[in-house]
């Protein structure tokens, strides 16, 4: 993955929005600004990518996906209960 920083600012409003995406895809809301101030935002986004962690594997969640696309597969309407 790729690391992304987003400013956006919606019509009308006359604050920007601010968003850091790490490499593993995570997006962090930094804040709202009136102005540009790369400098926060440069650090800001050096402090995230710098203390990233790779999130923990969902390996029940997994697991039951899994189940239910072998369910698929097979042409078995698939049933959690």
């Amino acid at each position: 993955m790729s690391r992304k920083i987003t400013i956006y600012k919606w019509q009308g409003n006359t604050q920007w929005s601010i968003d850091v995406e790490d490499s593993y895809g995570k997006v962090h809301h930094v804040g709202y600004t009136s102005t540009k101030d790369f400098q926060y935002l440069e650090n800001k986004a050096e402090e995230i990518w710098k203390n990233e962690v790779e999130p923990k594997k969902d390996l029940l969640g997994d697991a039951i996906a899994e189940c239910v696309q072998m369910d698929k597969d097979r042409g078995v309407e698939p049933s959690l209960d």
